[in-house]
């Protein structure tokens, strides 16, 4: 009567619960991923993703499931940054950028560190991490409560305790804030062997890298929220940085996991054109003076 065979009519029936079970399968797969990186975007959730569904016998372009996290109301939007300062209106001594016009090639080169806040309560917690600039792998790290020199000590200890040579040049570079000016944490950095660089304006983009990895902290693994007690938000803190370190695939690191990439012995294919400092204007205009 309506122009269809009883075969076309089961076996649109049957693809039919086909999609629906492994729709389900997907989105168990989406939590199951996202319970460890809670904003986990659609790109990186395909290529996680694309092992297993083979392994299952499903294909799924990245469309597709995009348009099945929207369907499900599961796709991520993101929050608008807190614009945070660094005070560096102090009179220790800073040290000169040493990344312009440097081209980072190999892990353990050079080590990029910043601070960000965790929210504690009505106060905060402060971050401090250590991160190689090449593979982005986070190497040292200290949540502390106080916005002082000691957390960020503390961090660069543990950056040390990793696989590093010294004297093979490895840069420390940093913003100019008091913590990394202090006497205690230049004068660590010096025993160490290791060169000092700092940023010479107050662009966040001459200390990108570390600025990246703090929104990623803070977005993909919901380290903006608010934590109840300092010992909840330290324990989230180390789950999140080693679910960074071990799974999140990074764009920049040829979608290698840091701690994969930070071991390669082979090149890393970017997927966007590499960071190349320059001489900022205030740099250009006191050596045009000299």
């Amino acid at each position: 009567m309506f122009g269809v065979s009883r075969q076309a009519f089961y076996g649109r029936e049957e693809r039919s619960q086909q999609f629906f079970s492994h729709s389900m399968l997907i989105l168990d797969m989406v939590s199951a991923l996202r319970r460890e990186i809670p904003g986990l975007g659609t790109r990186k959730l395909h290529l996680l993703l694309n092992e297993p569904l083979a392994i299952s016998g499903i294909k799924l372009g990245r469309d597709k499931l995009h348009k099945l996290l929207q369907n499900h109301d599961l796709v991520l939007r993101q929050r608008r940054k807190v614009p945070q300062t660094t005070n560096s209106n102090h009179r220790l001594k800073m040290y000169p950028n040493l990344l312009i016009d440097k081209v980072i090639l190999q892990p353990r080169q050079v080590w990029v560190c910043d601070i960000t806040y965790i929210c504690i309560g009505l106060g905060f917690g402060y971050l401090s991490l250590v991160t190689d600039a090449y593979s982005k792998l986070i190497v040292g790290y200290c949540l502390y409560p106080f916005l002082t020199a000691e957390g960020s000590l503390k961090a660069l200890e543990m950056a040390l305790l990793t696989n590093w040579e010294k004297g093979n040049g490895l840069i420390h570079h940093s913003d100019r804030g008091s913590q990394y000016c202090s006497f205690e944490y230049v004068r660590r950095l010096k025993r160490a062997g290791i060169s000092i660089s700092m940023t010479q304006s107050g662009d966040p983009y001459e200390n990108a890298i570390a600025e990246r990895i703090n929104g990623i902290l803070k977005t993909d693994f919901r380290l903006n929220r608010v934590f109840t007690t300092f010992e909840e938000a330290a324990k989230a803190v180390s789950k999140s940085i080693y679910n960074y370190n071990n799974l999140r695939p990074h764009m920049s690191c040829d979608y290698l996991t840091p701690s994969v990439a930070h071991e390669s012995k082979l090149p890393l294919k970017k997927h966007w054109k590499p960071k190349v400092y320059k001489h900022s204007k205030d740099t250009r205009d006191q050596g045009s003076t000299t």
